[in-house]
C-alpha cells in the first residue's frame, strides 16, 4: 500500500512538472491526468486508514492537502479553456 502511495505521488508530481514546461495548448492532457492521479490517490490514502495504515490526523490531513491540490488542477485546467 504505501509503495502504491508513493508512486502514484511521484506520478502526480512528475505529470505537473511535465504540464508547466509546456505550451498552453499542449498543457490540457497532462492536467486532466494528474487530476485522475489525485482522484486515485485520494483513494489510495481513503484506503489505507480504513485498513487502519493511517490514524485519524494524519487521514484528514493528507485530504486537506489533496482537496487543495484538487482545487489548484481544477483552476488551472479551467484558466486554460
Amino acid at each position: 500500500m504505501g509503495r502504491e502511495i508513493e508512486q502514484t505521488t511521484l506520478d502526480l508530481l512528475k505529470t505537473t512538472i511535465s504540464a508547466a514546461h509546456l505550451p498552453p495548448l499542449r498543457k490540457i492532457v497532462p492536467i486532466e491526468h494528474a487530476i485522475v492521479l489525485a482522484e486515485e490517490l485520494k483513494i489510495l490514502i481513503r484506503l489505507a486508514y480504513e485498513l487502519k495504515v493511517l490514524d485519524l490526523k494524519k487521514y484528514i490531513r493528507l485530504e486537506e492537502f489533496l482537496h487543495e491540490i484538487g482545487k489548484m488542477l481544477g483552476g488551472w485546467k479551467k484558466s486554460l479553456l
